[in-house]
């Protein structure tokens, strides 16, 4: 039965063409951000550092996207890195997710404060500080925060782009050997 639904998923992977799977790949990364732009600006959600960080995936995913839509030469290039990129996030999330859970510490700057020294300096610290923590989680669905969804997501997306050229690997041998390559 496993191996049914593997040869079945791979066909149906291998039948997607490659543009159309740079368009997703655009399309889901600019929704991704936009869901983060919205949580932030119009609900009032405040990033953190490792928040932040996990956007710069998404964003450089939405470029690799337009780039395999335009250039049907590198599209290939285009989802591996794709790939790499969302499973590279899915480990900054889940690290974010385990920072949230208090599994372990997070950077300095991303946790609780040092409440060393006088009242005074710490009051200073206070007032100059604007810093969202990594160790709180502001927001829940299902009892799982957007960086446990992100590990999800990303996880299942960096596998998929994989599957796809695992599936697809049979024609890009014959398109190399169809042109010379």
């Amino acid at each position: 039965m496993r191996r049914i639904v593997t040869t079945y998923l791979l066909r149906l992977f291998s039948l997607l063409p490659p543009r159309l799977v740079a368009i997703f790949i655009a399309g889901i990364s600019v929704l991704s951000l936009a869901a983060a732009f919205i949580s932030q600006f119009g609900f009032g959600l405040k990033p953190c550092d490792l928040c932040l960080i996990q956007r710069v995936p998404f964003a450089l995913n939405a470029g690799l996207g337009l780039i395999g839509m335009a250039c049907l030469g590198w599209t290939r290039t285009v989802i591996g890195l794709s790939g790499l990129f969302f499973l590279i996030n899915s480990g900054v999330a889940f690290y974010h997710s385990g920072v949230e859970r208090h599994w372990w510490k997070g950077f300095s700057g991303c946790s609780t404060p040092d409440m060393s020294g006088s009242i005074e300096d710490l009051m200073a610290r206070i007032q100059s500080t604007d810093v969202t923590r990594c160790d709180e989680i502001p927001w829940d669905l299902f009892g799982l925060s957007m960086a446990n969804y992100n590990v999800m997501m990303c996880l299942g997306l960096g596998v998929a782009c994989f599957i796809y050229l695992y599936s697809t690997r049979d024609k890009k041998l014959q398109e190399d050997t169809i042109t010379g390559q």
